[in-house]
């Protein structure tokens, strides 16, 4: 072994930061980009319907090469495998049938997800509740780790005696995220929540790697560094490809988030309101609620 792999191997996998690929924003490019990878991560801004499409339509792709990998939903709570799973034994093909028995949260637009779990009944993948609850991450962020791991993971995971750089990190992307109006004091407990939904994610798409799957999330959770495959086991966060979808810069320019990915696909950005003001609206002390 040469003294690189050597010193290499020193290194977290998920730390492993190569120069990321610009995939082109079409669906051959990217199944051609996910083939061949046991874990891909595979990034959404949530509301922009051009990037959902475009995944939709590269799932398609990688299924129609013969690719059987399971469908893991950061849309889809945990508890509610159960449901999930009844669903398909009670309607097989009927993917509204499934979304209303999980119990999606209604913030999410499921016109936009429907498609993704179509997909997995009409092939027949196992369609994975991977995400830790609105509430479970509420308990987090108040009262830490022991609120929702047992001691045992809390010691498997280190979650005590954290890098400070991925816990500061976490801050700084809550922070910006929320356009810099949260107080400092509310940073480290969304972070912390942040970090179990990640932890969660990992230990939920653990299982299905041998036959190959792929994550729905948004961008901030399939990062290489600090996302979904800094909890996966080392080996398995190595081979995993993370792959962002980022919305072009008002210049045209690409979005520097382009180095958090192994691979990103640049598109148009989707109309929307400036979600700066709204939420600058929302914590005004005078607003009524």
């Amino acid at each position: 072994m040469g003294i690189a792999a050597f010193l290499l191997g020193l290194i977290p996998a998920a730390l492993v930061m190569a120069i990321p690929v610009r995939i082109d924003p079409n669906p051959v490019a990217l199944a051609e980009a996910m083939s061949g990878h046991r874990v891909v991560l595979l990034g959404e801004v949530h509301d922009n319907a051009g990037q959902h499409a475009l995944r939709a339509a590269a799932l398609q792709h990688l299924l129609a090469s013969g690719a059987r990998p399971a469908i893991a939903f950061e849309q889809f709570d945990r508890e509610h495998q159960s449901d999930i799973d009844r669903a398909r034994r009670e309607r097989r093909r009927d993917a509204d049938y499934l979304i209303e028995q999980a119990k999606g949260d209604p913030s999410w637009n499921w016109k936009l997800y429907r498609p993704y779990v179509a997909l997995a009944l009409e092939y027949d993948l196992p369609i994975v509740a991977a995400n830790l609850s609105r509430g479970d991450a509420m308990h987090v962020a108040i009262a830490g780790w022991s609120a929702v791991f047992d001691a045992a993971t809390v010691r498997a995971f280190g979650l005590d005696a954290l890098p400070a750089d991925l816990q500061r990190k976490q801050e700084h992307e809550i922070a910006v995220g929320h356009c810099n109006l949260l107080p400092p004091e509310a940073l480290l407990p969304r972070a912390r929540a942040q970090m179990a939904r990640d932890l969660v994610m990992a230990r939920s798409i653990r299982p299905f790697a041998d036959r190959g799957v792929v994550l729905l999330a948004g961008d901030g959770h399939v990062r290489r560094d600090i996302g979904v495959a800094f909890w996966l086991p080392s080996a398995m966060a190595r081979s995993a490809i993370s792959i962002g979808l980022l919305e072009r810069n008002d210049d045209g320019s690409t979005p520097d988030a382009a180095t958090d990915f192994d691979a990103y696909v640049v598109t148009e950005a989707a109309e929307r309101s400036d979600p700066c003001e709204g939420l600058a609206q929302h914590m005004r002390p005078d607003t009524v609620r």
